[in-house]
């Protein structure tokens, strides 16, 4: 399994904003955007390699995994 695969990529509709926002929490702040859902988890799932690469060029140990915490299900719990 890839590094990134650690990592729970979100996209959601933005009201305010109304575009989709991608991110990663714990891995990436911010992240990225746009009016198609589909390309926006692409060009997540790039911009989260970038950063996993980034992390790994200036030598600094990768934050904790997010994935396999069941995101989905909590959501729908609250």
């Amino acid at each position: 399994m890839k590094d990134t695969a650690r990592y729970a990529k979100i996209v959601e509709w933005s009201e305010e904003d109304q575009c989709f926002v991608g991110s990663s929490p714990g891995l990436i702040y911010g992240g990225c955007h746009g009016t198609d859902e589909k390309a926006v988890f692409e060009q997540l799932c790039q911009v989260v390699e970038e950063a996993v690469a980034l992390y790994r060029q200036d030598g600094k140990a990768l934050p904790p995994p997010t994935s396999g915490r069941d995101f989905a299900n909590k959501m729908q719990n609250a």
